[in-house]
């Protein structure tokens, strides 16, 4: 580099404050060293100002004082090549000083980045350092993206444009692009003057943004590979030198090793992240055994010291920290129940959890674990398992049960067969199997109906199923039951709020259920005390049966019925030939408001239907306008509903109120 006669003073660079300081030497303002003699040779004076580090120009005046003198010739050459060997040892000094501070700062630096640990921290601290080491207005670096082949913006610092900050170049595209493609350092002192690399509208509008013209871009290598690119900036022009690109790329091979060394951090953290939780998992996994083994354990204990099916519910809710409840076929959900059941393994039902429990394809029930939507499969196969031995346990009291079953049976038999049975023998033998003969009970007859195969066989093995479901449905509501004409009859006690088409309904359903087949069921009236009366239960049973075969008859079979359902039918099939009932059901509505308005609805019905359903014959039979029948027979669509003008409707309310004129001494065709 060509040295020139005189330069400005230097600007302090980074890391001046640690330049060491010139030793004070005296100087003497007549260009002589202190002490020295006037005949000093002409490099006097220059020393003085190299000790005292004087500015450039205090270099011309000893060849000016000279001048001045009158200094022979001589004497002026002496000194002018004094004054540039002088200058030229000045610029060496103020370079290595410069070269000093440069060092002293990129060792600052890389025991900054050494001290960082997050890689977003190293990057922002690496951008910083850049624009101070450099004195630039903006600092940038881009990263490379080896998935999508380009480089992205990462870090900016003194940007102030959103467009810039989130710049992605292609390689080989700007110059950003081709550092990253090329591997090598690129400088500009005009970006948009710039032919060397191949301009895009995207980046270029980027730049035009950010203001920026001159730009100075560094490979941060790793290894023989290009991570990415570090910048420097300025929004006017500029000419980097040697030594700036030399500065900017030695703190870019700092900060490589620092991004490097950050990721594998970042890594290290990740994979102690993943081990520990796996770690989480050998734990879990070690408690799930655990508990596994440790409901075995219980299970084990409950059948040997002869525990029942809600101890095993029990056990397995401590076990798995849920609610577990067993449940009766009819009181699972019947698709979760179905789909366990084929499968053989517990299955989700919305947060549920169903395990069937059955035997011989025969379904008892169902474990229901409660509120437990993510379910381990470890502790799947437990709820599995429990399941499985409370199948077993049921099948232990059903066999012990067997005896209680045929007591039950007999004990129906002799209410059915023998009417002169003694009642306080019947009531003593109810009471050793928990019934109570002197509450009223409902008689039902049950029957499976489906398609099976026409064997002698399927018939039988459908029958005995069908006495053992319905021998378990008697003893869990306290009743008895036996097998009779091809099905099964059952006495159930009614509570308060029961009645014998709702107890006919749930049995075909639960009964459905548990043998996965068609069952229909026909119930009596109310039996107040079968003890009492023995020969009512044979009538009862006896209507039971007729509504069931009139189940079959409509096609309504898997359904249960009593004689109220059928309307003016029950009448035919109910032993009790309950009128009044009927009538009630059927003109209730309308005769308690007649009662409570001091209407006379039901007599304008009556007219309504002796005038052939037409509103201009009814209004001169009843002699009032036909408005007012219109109102009336609006009137009884709200209390009847609006069908019951439908024939088989209108069958019934004739006659019921073709009964109630019977029966209350009323005659006449208009119900007058």
């Amino acid at each position: 580099m060509t040295m020139p006669t005189e330069q400005p003073t230097p600007e302090p660079g980074p890391g001046a404050g640690n330049t060491p300081r010139p030793v004070p030497v005296p100087y003497a303002p007549e260009g002589t060293l202190a002490g020295d003699s006037a005949h000093d040779p002409a490099e006097a004076p220059f020393l003085g100002l190299l000790a005292t580090g004087a500015a450039a120009e205090e270099y011309e005046r000893p060849v000016l004082r000279a001048r001045a003198g009158g200094a022979a010739a001589g004497r002026l050459a002496s000194l002018e090549r004094a004054k540039l060997l002088a200058l030229r040892v000045r610029a060496e000094l103020e370079d290595r000083r410069r070269r000093e501070a440069e060092l002293s700062a990129l060792y600052a630096t890389a025991h900054d980045l050494a001290g960082l640990r997050d890689l977003d921290a190293v990057l922002r601290a690496i951008v910083r350092r850049a624009r101070s080491l450099l004195g630039t207005e903006v600092a940038y670096l881009t990263l490379n993206d080896p998935s999508a082949g380009d480089t992205y913006m990462r870090v900016t610092d003194g940007s102030v444009s959103a467009r810039f900050q989130q710049l992605r170049l292609g390689m080989g595209e700007g110059l950003g692009g081709l550092v990253a493609q090329t591997a090598r350092p690129y400088v500009t002192d005009s970006y948009f003057h710039d032919e060397r690399f191949r301009h895009t509208h995207t980046i270029d509008s980027g730049v035009q943004d950010e203001g920026l013209v001159a730009i100075l871009g560094v490979p941060l290598m790793l290894g023989s590979g290009v991570i990415g690119v570090l910048f420097a900036a300025d929004r006017r022009e500029r000419v980097f030198e040697h030594g700036q690109i030399a500065l900017l790329a030695a703190h870019a091979a700092h900060a490589a090793v620092a991004i490097d060394t950050a990721n594998l951090l970042a890594e290290t953290r990740k994979t102690l992240t993943e081990l520990e939780a796996a770690n989480e998992i050998i734990r879990d996994r070690s408690a799930v055994i655990e508990r596994a083994s440790d409901v075995h354990d219980r299970l084990t204990e409950l059948v040997l010291r002869g525990g029942g099916v809600q101890d095993v519910a029990g056990a397995v809710a401590e076990v798995l920290h849920g609610e577990v409840e067993f449940t009766e076929p009819g009181g699972a959900p019947a698709e979760a129940l179905d789909r366990s059941r084929a499968d053989g393994h517990a299955v989700r039902d919305g947060a549920d959890w169903v395990a069937a429990v059955g035997a011989g394809g025969e379904v008892l029930g169902a474990l229901v674990l409660r509120g437990h939507p993510a379910l381990d499969p470890v502790d799947q196969r437990t709820l599995e398992r429990a399941a499985m031995v409370t199948s077993l346990l049921l099948l232990a009291r059903r066999t012990a049960g067997e005896a209680e079953q045929r007591v039950r049976g007999e004990l129906l038999d002799d209410l059915l067969n023998a009417a002169d049975r003694d009642p306080r023998l019947l009531r003593e033998r109810a009471a050793r199997v928990g019934a109570d003969l002197d509450a009223p009970h409902v008689v039902l007859a049950a029957r499976t109906d489906g398609p099976r195969p026409d064997d002698a066989h399927s018939h039988g093995t459908d029958r005995h199923r069908l006495r053992s479901a319905a021998s378990h449905l008697a003893a869990t509501r306290r009743g008895l039951a036996a097998v009779r004409d091809g099905g099964a009859v059952l006495l159930l006690p009614l509570g308060p709020d029961d009645d014998p088409a709702h107890t006919a309904r749930e049995t075909a359903a639960r009964l459905g259920a548990a043998l996965h087949l068609p069952v229909t069921v026909g119930a009596s009236a109310p039996v107040p005390a079968p003890a009492a009366r023995p020969a009512a239960v044979a009538d009862a049973y006896a209507e039971a049966r007729r509504c069931r075969e009139a189940l079959g008859a409509l096609g309504r079979v898997g359904q249960g019925a009593a004689a109220a359902d059928f309307g003016f039918l029950g009448l035919l099939l109910a032993d009790t030939r309950d009128v009044d009932g009927f009538v009630h059901r059927t003109l209730g509505a309308v005769t308690d408001y007649d009662a409570r308005r001091g209407t006379e609805l039901l007599r304008t019905l009556g007219a309504y239907f002796a005038c052939g359903m037409s509103p201009a014959r009814t209004k001169d039979a009843l002699h009032v306008h036909v408005n007012t029948v219109a109102q009336r027979l609006d009137r009884v669509s709200r209390l009847l509903g609006p069908d019951w003008q439908t024939p088989a409707r209108a069958l019934e309310i004739q006659l019921a109120l073709r009964l109630h004129q019977l029966s209350s001494g009323v005659a006449g065709d208009t119900g007058a």
